[in-house]
């Protein structure tokens, strides 16, 4: 599965074979930490092997524990800092303005790394105030994921789930939803509040943050507007307590998942789910359509993971070519043929790994995805790859994180009842705000 890289193995040494990063850093044989990343799959284990190769004789200690703030930050301030952190792109900002992060002039000019060969999108996620903070991974999109028997056997089709119209939306969200035993069966559509808040509003019109990061636009009377929609959407379902704890009770990665048994009919959802469906339920009838907004054009949010290197790594350089190796086009490339062989030898179908390297990609889904015979994910594929051109990302900031926490926070209080939109939304904006004043005094 392409992003379950945080259920991974145990700490593992990846020992080099031969090669090296150049001298001037601190013992040859170092073991570099690591913080946020594991070897879930073959995407991870075969970048990182190719990685460990780069940086030999120097070895990497891979945890697979998830990226925690607070574990970060205080084994910075005790001058442990990982060497390697692998962090959320919208959160980059915050540990590159508090001095954290390496800015990456040196390690790009000294690894000759071809930046051109990331897309723009997503390295503007990793510049701040002109510095590079990190290398940017996966680019994930996000699609409206049909799930077509289900629509069909409640006499509607996947058209009829559309953002376009919201009023035909909400009426297709009530016909889908299934009821048993007084509780949910199956949820009609799926909004994906908080998680993709971004979407509705630049559907809305509304760009949450503005371009220089330093802004928020939370108080927005159209952002409160997307969000009071996109509740009730929920509350014609059943309302948030109901959906959310069946939607808790799925099974997304496995071979019960939710499109298999009938559980959901359309959701908004991250492109690499049709590789987990194509793993684990390849004959699922499934289509795909860009999310939109009422006027019909697409939208395509997109972000994802980076790799930076703590201000306090006593091994940059060693650190900086493991980076550069697991981001590269070859890497990426190698790392999607393991993944496509595996599937054909499966007789399941390959949908393409979709990475912040746009040579890669070209590569990947030029020659690597051949889903001619699969023309169920090959319309789904291709329906991903237009959505691309829509692609926004939120601006980097020196309190990302403090501004995703307070647009999620906020509604969060909506969808429990404790506040209306505007009301939480405006709370939203004096929180992110300050942390964002707060963040530019220090600059």
């Amino acid at each position: 599965m392409v992003r379950k890289l945080l259920a991974g193995a145990g700490a593992v040494l990846l020992l080099a074979g031969c090669g090296g990063v150049g001298g001037g850093d601190s013992g040859a044989t170092a073991t570099l930490t690591t913080m946020g990343f594991g070897l879930g799959d073959e995407i991870a284990t075969t970048r990182a092997d190719l990685a460990g190769k780069a940086i030999a004789p120097a070895t990497v200690k891979i945890g697979g524990s998830a990226f925690d703030a607070q574990q970060f930050l205080a084994a910075v301030a005790s001058h442990t800092p990982p060497d390697l952190v692998y962090l959320d792109r919208q959160l980059l900002g915050t540990y590159a303005a508090r001095g954290t992060l390496e800015p990456l002039t040196d390690c790009i000019a000294q690894q000759r790394i071809d930046v051109g060969q990331y897309r723009p999108a997503a390295l503007k996620e990793v510049t701040l105030d002109g510095k590079v903070y990190g290398l940017p991974e996966f680019y994930d999109n996000r699609v409206v994921l049909v799930n077509d028997a289900a629509v069909e056997g409640a006499g509607l089709t996947p058209q009829d789930v559309s953002p376009a119209d919201r009023a035909k939306l909400t009426t297709a969200a009530q016909k889908l939803t299934g009821r048993t035993n007084g509780g949910p069966a199956r949820i009609g559509f799926d909004p994906k509040i908080p998680e993709f808040l971004p979407l509705w509003a630049k559907a809305n019109g509304v760009q949450m943050l503005s371009d220089d990061g330093r802004t928020a636009h939370l108080d927005d009377p159209r952002l409160a507007g997307a969000l009071e929609y996109a509740k009730s959407l929920i509350d014609v379902q059943g309302g948030w307590s109901a959906v959310k704890a069946f939607r808790d009770s799925f099974d997304f990665f496995g071979e019960k998942n939710p499109f298999k048994q009938g559980q959901l009919a359309a959701t908004l959802m991250d492109d690499w789910y049709l590789n987990v469906l194509a793993n684990y339920s390849p004959d699922v009838r499934v289509s795909a359509a860009p999310f939109t907004d009422t006027a019909g054009a697409p939208i395509d949010w997109v972000t994802g993971s980076a790799w930076v290197i703590p201000a306090g790594s006593t091994h940059k350089e060693q650190a900086c070519a493991w980076i550069k190796t697991m981001t590269d086009a070859p890497t990426w490339i190698a790392a999607a043929r393991a993944r496509a062989e595996k599937r054909k030898a499966a007789g399941k179908a390959f949908t393409g790994v979709y990475t912040g390297n746009r040579v890669a990609d070209q590569e990947i889904f030029g020659s690597l995805v051949q889903l001619g015979d699969r023309p169920v994910f090959d319309a789904a594929v291709r329906t991903v790859l237009r959505a691309q051109d829509s692609a926004f990302t939120m601006p980097a900031s020196p309190a990302g994180s403090e501004f995703k926490t307070a647009w999620q926070n906020a509604v969060n209080r909506v969808l429990s009842g404790e506040q209306q939109p505007a009301d939480a939304l405006r709370q939203a904006q004096q929180e992110a705000q300050r942390a964002l004043d707060a963040a530019g005094a220090h600059r």
